[in-house]
């Protein structure tokens, strides 16, 4: 197969022609949930599946980046792809190209829009890759589009400002097609707004159509039907109660789900995962591990606050990033609420950060203690040799995640 030699080179038209060789799989899926957004797309996606699956509906599922295996990717009428269907699928598709350039993204999408046409299911929910206008995902028809909330990350392709990535994001968006938007900032709002309107798109908008927050140790839904009383959500944090409120709203537009069992049922690793058991664990002793692979600067203010509703421990971080995201941003908002950061580099990863460049950017951002680790076992057992009932947070990367579940087991 030859791939584009850019990793990532946001364009339709190769999408386009792959699809036409393929006979258009994308046309032959069922009613669709497209989601776009810089954070809580996962988490909104996994919400709006359990919501539908909770009425015993089928869905597949389309998500990016995989953390332990690339099959997590694509869920076919609610089951994990297997692996000779996806070899078929990929065979497929690499014969359908022709030996024309193609990235790997939109082979495997293609690949993961093939399985969706042979498989019977209720619905499809399918998250953006990046961005949205240009994105592979964004050639099919979706029944419902959503924008989870919009912040910076991915600057190079995306633009450097708020109202730029949001322009990005709302490429989503159809004429008349319903679309479920979380709460923004001013700057993306108004962008969204505005794209909607050109487009002629109903919108439902967070904190101006619909509100949710917390009473009582509960969330509290309200829209223009009225009040519903719910569960605070199995995924931990204030921002996944705003998440919770656009899964709601996701499934009230398509008219079908059950929002108390979105909320309830709901899993998404490493989003404040926390490891119960594995050789890590073991190693770790008494002290707890817990997982995240946030890693922009929104994702480590909704870090900071959601660990922050677990019982005291004295919280020490190991973390890994890659050079092109704003470390510096990301772990501010956390040195108030850690004692200490092990730095490590992210192993296999050509794009990490190495682990003295991570150190320095905790000194700078306010960490007290930071000490660079040869990787995350060293860093685990440095942490527990001096505080042996400590919370662990391995955090920075979802790719720094996925070695963590695979080493993990």
């Amino acid at each position: 197969m030859t791939l584009h030699p850019k990793v990532i080179d946001l364009s339709l038209g190769r999408m386009e022609r792959i699809l036409t060789a393929l006979g258009n799989p994308e046309r032959k899926l069922p009613p669709s949930v497209l989601i776009a957004g810089t954070n809580g797309k996962g988490s909104t996606q996994a919400m709006i599946r359990a919501g539908l699956e909770a009425e015993g509906l089928k869905v597949h599922a389309y998500t990016s980046p995989h953390l332990a295996r690339f099959h997590e990717r694509i869920t076919v009428a609610s089951e994990t792809i297997g692996e000779d269907f996806l070899a078929e699928m990929l065979a497929e598709c690499e014969a359908a190209n022709g030996g024309a350039p193609i990235t790997y993204f939109e082979i495997t999408t293609a690949a993961a829009f093939l399985a969706y046409s042979r498989v019977p299911a209720d619905f499809a929910v399918i998250e953006v890759g990046l961005g949205g206008r240009l994105d592979a995902t964004n050639v099919i028809s979706p029944d419902v589009c959503v924008i989870t909330p919009v912040s910076r990350d991915h600057e190079q392709y995306l633009g450097n400002t708020i109202a730029a990535i949001a322009g990005e994001k709302a490429g989503i968006l159809r004429p008349g097609v319903p679309a479920a938007i979380a709460p923004q900032v001013a700057e993306a709002e108004e962008v969204i707004l505005a794209t909607a309107d050109r487009l002629g798109t109903p919108l439902r908008v967070g904190n101006r159509d619909w509100q949710i927050w917390e009473e009582h140790g509960r969330a509290a839904y309200q829209d223009g039907d009225g009040l519903i009383d719910l569960p605070l959500p199995r995924l931990i944090g204030a921002h996944q109660v705003v998440n919770a409120g656009t899964a709601i709203t996701a499934l009230k537009l398509l008219g079908r789900g059950n929002p108390e069992r979105a909320l309830t049922d709901a899993v998404w690793p490493a989003r404040l995962q926390h490891l119960r058991r594995g050789p890590l664990v073991d190693l770790a002793g008494r002290a707890e591990l817990w997982l995240d692979g946030g890693h922009n600067p929104a994702a480590g203010i909704a870090l900071a606050e959601a660990v922050t509703r677990l019982s005291p421990r004295p919280l020490h971080l190991i973390c890994g990033m890659l050079s092109t995201k704003d470390v510096e941003g990301y772990l501010r908002p956390l040195a108030g609420v850690a004692q200490s950061l092990h730095a490590v580099s992210i192993p296999g990863e050509t794009a990490t950060l190495p682990a003295a460049a991570t150190a320095a950017a905790a000194a700078r951002a306010g960490f007290s203690e930071v000490v660079r680790a040869e990787d995350v076992a060293s860093a685990i057992r440095a942490i527990t040799a001096s505080a042996p009932d400590a919370r662990i947070l391995i955090c920075g990367s979802l790719y720094l995640a996925g070695g963590v579940l695979r080493e993990n087991g």
